[in-house]
């Protein structure tokens, strides 16, 4: 996906009725001696980053349970559209364990220090409107008869991402990304280089003529 110039927007969606994502399997985490434990743990935290990492939008679609490990998928997404049915959390106090794929470096980023620390500590579940009043999700929408509410209106966010200028898209990620990370004046040096990087693309050229012209623009990608 990383290097397929044709993926604009990547929408994460489970197959399975009721479960976004349930976590790791606790039956089959037993089973491991503690260094296998910890190289799990480091795997799923790589998969993580390599999901926070894709340089197009990314959208969480959560249509059922996304708990743990799940919520932690969920929220290496730039996006998330939830059910109101939804039920989220990171429950691993409730099992002896901490978050280990990103959970307490992403969600306090989200929701802030202090909901993200109630959050994680008391390990509580909350439903996809108590998760948009929050901040935790963009949208939550009412789940309907064929259990994909939150795909449909996934979808319906990327169709809005996907007349926009790709490239202007990803420069647009990168500089919300990598500022959020250092203070304001590094942060407007990056969006600068950014800006630089965007200004020479045959888009930029063609959203200018675009508006010169009444006309909507057609943008592709370069």
């Amino acid at each position: 996906l990383r290097f397929d110039e044709k993926v604009r927007v990547v929408v994460f969606k489970s197959e399975v009725k009721g479960v976004f994502c349930a976590g790791a399997d606790l039956k089959e985490r037993a089973q491991m001696d503690d260094a296998e434990v910890g190289h799990f743990v480091k795997r799923l935290r790589n998969l993580m980053d390599e999901i926070a990492a894709l340089p197009v939008p990314t959208i969480a679609a959560i249509d059922g349970y996304a708990l743990g490990g799940g919520l932690e998928l969920a929220l290496a997404c730039d996006l998330r559209v939830a059910a109101s049915s939804a039920k989220m959390g990171l429950i691993e106090t409730t099992r002896g364990l901490l978050p280990g794929a990103g959970g307490t470096q992403r969600l306090p980023r989200c929701v802030g220090i202090g909901l993200a620390k109630e959050l994680i500590f008391t390990g509580r579940q909350i439903d996809g409107q108590q998760a948009a009043s929050i901040g935790l999700v963009n949208h939550s929408v009412p789940q309907n008869n064929e259990g994909d509410a939150a795909y449909q209106r996934a979808l319906t966010l990327a169709k809005e991402i996907l007349p926009q200028a790709p490239f202007a898209v990803k420069m647009g990620k990168l500089a919300i990304n990598r500022g959020m990370e250092v203070d304001i004046a590094s942060g407007m040096a990056i969006e600068g280089m950014c800006y630089a990087q965007n200004i020479p693309t045959r888009d930029r050229q063609e959203g200018m003529a675009a508006f010169r012209e009444k006309r909507p623009p057609l943008f592709i990608g370069k």
